[in-house]
């Protein structure tokens, strides 16, 4: 039986989301400094974060936050609480979604782990800068 055959992204890298500049502007407004960048890129890190844990949360329940509870669901959202996770730039304190019926998974970051190392690897490794 012959393999399946995959199509390659384009030029061979997967395409990555385009920031506005609009956007960049409201997170960068100016000329700042090392300790401000840092901030602002742990700042970035955080809201990133709990963004992509919201989205499970989302899928784990199969209805979004802004939507209405679907008919005969018992579980739902039941806020959030607070962890703090070792990355490769220190601790950053963010906020897991949880549910009522305590069976939400987290994929990004586990139930009981607290390292989310090769975060910010994944930013700089050469396969996803592109080269002029």
């Amino acid at each position: 039986m012959p393999r399946k055959t995959t199509k390659p992204a384009i030029g061979g890298k997967v395409a990555q989301p385009q920031i506005s500049a609009k956007l960049l502007e409201e997170l960068i407004p100016g000329p700042v400094t090392k300790e401000e960048f840092e901030d602002i890129f742990q700042n970035f890190k955080k809201a990133f974060i709990e963004r992509a844990l919201s989205a499970e949360m989302s899928h784990h329940l199969g209805y979004t936050s802004a939507q209405v509870k679907p008919e005969g669901t018992t579980n739902h959202r039941n806020g959030s609480s607070p962890k703090t996770v070792l990355t490769d730039t220190g601790s950053l304190r963010i906020d897991v979604p949880r549910e009522r019926e305590g069976s939400f998974e987290p994929q990004l970051i586990g139930k009981h782990e607290r390292r989310l190392t090769g975060f910010d690897d994944k930013w700089t490794s050469p396969a996803s800068i592109d080269t002029c």
